[in-house]
Parts: structure tokens; sequence; C-alpha cells
């Protein structure tokens, strides 16, 4: 699975409170969308489809040698795709005990997101997120 490059939570969080307005955010979103490497027809599968987001998003993860976790996302809309790569940048890298521990709330809380974000796209995001929680955790004691 190729690695996106993606700026860290920190370089994120930064960014983001750099751009001077709203669009200016979703502007930066879809660019982050575009940095997420193609995911491959084997890596677009039924078992890597996120329920419950109106449009369709694909994301993969697994576990590397050193137990952390890698990941890779798609999706057919720009912000949407923007928006797994936000998710990407929260869990790539870390170990599934970090994953599951992480202060989901606080991230998104930080980016002000939910407040700028269509219902449906809000629904989506937690879609995405409850899901890859619930990926992650099939790997703890792995």
């Amino acid at each position: 699975m190729a690695v996106a490059n993606l700026p860290d939570e920190a370089k994120l969080l930064r960014n983001f409170s750099r751009c001077q307005d709203w669009e200016q955010r979703y502007l930066y979103m879809m660019e982050l969308g575009e940095r997420l490497p193609p995911m491959t027809d084997e890596e677009h599968t039924s078992s890597n489809f996120i329920e419950g987001c109106q449009s369709q998003v694909w994301i993969a993860v697994e576990l590397n040698e050193n137990k952390q976790l890698i990941l890779a996302g798609d999706s057919d809309a720009g912000i949407v795709k923007g928006l797994v790569a936000l998710v990407i940048i929260l869990f790539q890298g870390k170990t599934v005990e970090q994953a599951l521990t992480t202060d989901i709330k606080h991230y998104f809380s930080s980016l002000a997101l939910e407040s700028h974000l269509t219902p449906s796209r809000t629904q989506g995001l937690h879609a995405m997120v409850t899901t890859l929680l619930k990926r992650i955790s099939a790997f703890a004691g792995a």
C-alpha cells in the first residue's frame, strides 16, 4: 500500500489555522485529498468501502512490520477525499493502542469541521471514523 505524503497532525492544524476563511480551508482539504496516492483495484473492495457516506469512500488499513497503522483512502468527491485525508492524518503511523485512545473529538473540534460541513458530510465523516475504529480494534493483540 502506497503511503500518502501528508502533513502530521501538528502541521495540519498550523496550516489550517493559517487559512483566511473556509473557502481556503476547503481548497486546502481538497489539495490534501489530491495528495493521496491512487488506490489499486484490489484496494477498491467492499471490505474497504465505508457505508454511511453520501459519496463513495474507501479506506484500507493494515499494520506494518513495526505494528504501526498504514492507511490508504479514496473518494469520488473532492471535498470528501479531503476528509478522507484528514482521517488518514489522524491515524497514520500510530499503534493500535494509540489510535483507539486518540481524542478524535478534540482533533475535529480544533479544525472546527462540524460547524462548516453539511449534515450529510458530517454524518459521512462520523461513519468513516466509526468504521475505521472497528477495523483498527480488530488488530488489537496482533
